[in-house]
């Protein structure tokens, strides 16, 4: 099976955080195996059932977990990356939608990293192709002085491409993807006749994302827009689902740093708590409560849990306290709205004070790091 090249040197370890072909490389390679001989589409690595399995894990297969959503929402994303059309997650920041175009494009293509990032910097060469300038004017337009973008290496190799945060590319810029995506040419005139159109290989399709906080900044036009599946990427409604993830991903953050420290139950609790009851506005008694202007994901759960467990090692005896949540919890909670400090002092006010179960009196104390 073909994957993303693995990191050489010192391995795994030396990379911050290595791609999904190549963490659960193993993985794949099982699912591979067991699809042999299985139909599937054109120049995917895995049929759609076990691309499904490697998202959703399976116990008895010995598949993790790697993420949380309902089987008809994966089901309905698998199926229209099989068709002639893209697929587009939408949601809010931090509900995994880059992870999970990752995770697509790793069990699909065996390769996750042919990324577009969206800005309002981005151009027609971070998408298509741009030129080797010295070979251009030494040799003219070729195919040796064409330096191939993610787009033509995913039409040329049959691949999944990932587009981050389309929207915030200007409405002209995201409108080089209609004949794409409607013909599935590259056209290159700049070449002669015989390179002058790529025609995309069997395999090859487009995961977009865009977080619904920012869809109005550069709105997609209509006709771009019937060229995509949309799909909504929602936060993890269940408190018990929101705390498996939270504790799996920051002992793995932990473990892969080298801090022999975790996140205990019951403080894995607690903070996902937290982080539920000033997204929703709503205590788990139905008090209500201000929300925060900042968006509190499950990404930033997670950030503060491995922040937590990194002040603990370092600055205390490494055993996380309600204390190292609350100091973590200022860097992911606090951005760059004043009043948002009120409603988190408010929160612990009326809400964390009033709970007398472990650990939440520790952590009302702690509130005196809230300044």
């Amino acid at each position: 099976m073909t994957t993303a090249a693995e990191p050489e040197g010192e391995g795994l370890q030396a990379i911050q955080r290595p791609s999904a072909e190549v963490l659960y490389r193993e993985e794949l390679q099982q699912l591979a195996h067991a699809d042999a001989g299985q139909p599937r589409p054109g120049g995917w690595l895995l049929t759609p059932a076990s691309v499904l399995k490697f998202v959703l894990g399976d116990e008895r297969a010995g598949i993790a977990a790697k993420f949380v959503g309902s089987r008809a929402f994966l089901e309905r994303c698998v199926v229209a990356l099989a068709t002639n059309r893209g697929l587009m997650l939408i949601g809010e920041p931090g509900t995994a939608k880059s992870y999970l175009s990752e995770l697509l494009g790793a069990a699909i293509s065996g390769d996750s990293t042919l990324i577009i990032q969206g800005s309002a910097g981005t151009s027609e060469d971070n998408i298509k192709y741009s030129w080797n300038y010295a070979l251009l004017l030494a040799e003219g337009p070729s195919r040796r002085a064409l330096v191939p973008a993610p787009l033509h290496r995913g039409m040329e190799q049959g691949k999944l491409v990932r587009f981050e945060e389309i929207t915030r590319c200007p409405l002209e810029i995201q409108d080089t993807l209609l004949s794409v995506l409607s013909d599935r040419v590259l056209p290159i005139p700049e070449l002669d006749e015989a390179h002058r159109t790529l025609f995309a290989r069997v395999g090859f399709n487009l995961i977009a994302t865009a977080n619904t906080r920012d869809r109005g900044i550069n709105e997609m036009s209509a006709a771009l827009k019937r060229r995509f599946n949309f799909e909504t990427v929602h936060p993890i409604a269940a408190l018990v689902d929101e705390m498996a993830l939270v504790q799996r991903e920051s002992d793995r953050l932990l473990q892969r740093a080298g801090i022999p420290a975790t996140l205990p139950p019951a403080l894995t609790e607690l903070l996902v708590t937290t982080f539920h009851e000033l997204r929703s506005g709503k205590t788990a008694d139905g008090k209500a409560v201000e929300p925060l202007s900042t968006v509190m994901s499950t990404a930033e759960a997670v950030s503060t849990a491995y922040a937590a467990g990194l002040h603990a090692y370092y600055y205390g005896d490494g055993a996380v306290q309600p204390e190292h949540l609350v100091l973590s919890l200022l860097g992911s909670a606090l951005k760059d709205a004043p009043e948002d400090l009120k409603r988190l002092q408010h929160y612990f006010q009326h809400a964390v004070k009033e709970r007398k179960k472990a650990p939440w009196p520790a952590y009302y104390e702690a509130r005196r790091h809230l300044i």
